[in-house]
């Protein structure tokens, strides 16, 4: 398993688990775990890494649509890589 904010362009993963810097997503944090359900991030969804250079949001490709998160919460989303 590795955050998502480390895969490089093209790689495609699937999500195996969401948490927060203190554990599972709960309490206040439940917010953006909901914020990243909206935009279909779930466990057992298939992502590709469409940009992940330099600084600011990464884009990524979830199911048919193309959508943009930050770093940060790139990096409380664990997956696994697909070959």
């Amino acid at each position: 398993m590795a955050p998502l904010g480390l895969l490089s362009k093209g790689e495609k993963a699937e999500i195996v688990e969401m948490k927060t810097q203190r554990g599972y997503f709960h309490g206040k944090s439940k917010n953006e775990l909901c914020h990243a359900e909206d935009m279909g991030l779930r466990v057992g969804k298939v992502i590709e890494m469409l940009n992940n250079e330099g600084r600011g949001p990464i884009l990524l490709k979830v199911d048919e649509s193309r959508i943009a998160i930050g770093r940060s919460m790139a990096m409380k989303i664990m997956v696994r890589r697909i070959e």
